[in-house]
């Protein structure tokens, strides 16, 4: 019976679509992407407010969240998108990095629908859909090109010569910048999520009135380090004794200021280093007003072009775990019936061993519905 519905399943399936769930933290997200006709659907729900209270994720309620969330975004998902699970042909999972409850929750449910259905799943590594959400926008990149991954707790540059042929250029040393943000948005006395708090009022602030390390920039090489701008944040308050409130908005654009321009300086010498011309800024951070402009200028001045996710494809979502998975399902790639889960990920791990590259599809040139 699984099989007579699996080769049913295929026919009514082509040309390929896709089913993405994603549940590494803190968002469940849910995406139906289709080879031709491109993104059909996206749904989102953010935990921020139940994890607000908290100051931060809470793994056990992350993961119960999910328990209750998924199932019911894809219904939704499927509705959007006007299908039935029997016009879906694959479905692609979040399988790390992220929180082990909440990879185990989506893998689960990816899992079994897939096997009802009878159709194949693949788990996703979550950097690599942030690394290819530039490709759900009208006008994507073509590699090769620098990537610049600001999402979460990573940081890093990657060369990308194609799908499946990565090489790490630089990565942070200790806190990743979105970490960077949290945790001084927290000594600011701001609210969860920090970082899109502080960039709020960093809008208020001036931004030289403090004049902020750059860090690691005095010295070769990509790697970053970004836990003592924590420091320098904590200690500028300490040594202020009046007009907080100014003062907090000036600690947050000069933060917010040197953070942009050390992403810059070493976003600069990647392009150089490697000769290439175009570079991709993806993930949460990724959507820092300050961040994309001041990458923007340093881009041009190389005569370099930039690439950026819509706002609500930087941060978590369906849409990127559908769209890398259904590149490699069309590759001939599959998982196995078990179910495993990696919390921790090297995004190199995915350089296919024999060296053929995993070829990209048509960009999507239909507007998604957001929900």
């Amino acid at each position: 019976m699984v099989d007579q519905v699996a080769s049913d399943t295929r026919q009514r399936a082509a040309p390929l679509r896709v089913l993405g769930i994603e549940t590494s933290c803190d968002e469940t997200a849910t995406a139906v992407v289709d080879a031709r006709r491109g993104l059909l659907a996206h749904r989102l729900h953010s935990q921020a407010g139940m994890h607000a209270d908290y100051g931060g994720v809470v793994p056990e309620l992350a993961s119960r969240d999910h328990v209750r969330k998924t199932l019911p975004l894809i219904r939704q998902v499927l509705a959007d998108a006007g299908l039935r699970p029997a016009d879906i042909g694959g479905v692609a999972y979040t399988t790390g990095p992220g929180l082990m409850g909440a990879l185990l929750v989506g893998a689960a449910i990816a899992r079994s629908l897939a096997w009802a259905w009878g159709v194949p799943a693949l788990g996703v590594h979550h950097m690599e859909g942030h690394l290819l959400a530039a490709m759900l926008e009208p006008r994507p990149p073509r590699p090769p090109f620098v990537a610049l991954l600001i999402s979460g707790g990573h940081t890093m540059l990657v060369r990308v010569d194609a799908v499946g042929r990565y090489t790490l250029l630089g990565e942070s040393l200790d806190d990743a910048v979105g970490e960077a943000f949290d945790k001084t948005a927290k000594l600011l006395g701001l609210g969860y999520p920090g970082g899109p708090a502080l960039a709020r009022l960093a809008e208020h602030g001036n931004a030289r009135r403090f004049r902020f390390p750059r860090p690691m920039t005095d010295r070769p090489g990509l790697d970053f380090s970004f836990s003592g701008l924590k420091t320098y944040a904590l200690n500028t308050l300490a040594r202020s004794d009046n007009d907080t409130d100014n003062i907090k908005a000036d600690i947050a654009a000069a933060f917010e200021l040197a953070v942009a321009e050390t992403l810059s300086i070493k976003c600069r010498r990647a392009l150089s280093e490697t000769g290439l011309k175009r570079l991709v800024v993806a993930g949460g951070v990724g959507a820092n007003r300050r961040i994309r402009a001041t990458l923007s200028a340093m881009a041009a001045s190389l005569g370099a072009q930039t690439f950026y996710p819509r706002p609500e494809f930087c941060t978590d979502n369906g849409a990127m775990i559908a769209y890398a998975g259904m590149v490699r399902l069309q590759a001939g790639q599959r998982d196995p019936l078990s179910i495993a889960t990696r919390p921790r990920w090297p995004l190199t791990d995915l350089n296919n061993p024999t060296g053929v590259a995993y070829p990209l599809l048509p960009i999507f040139s239909s507007e998604p519905s957001s929900n």
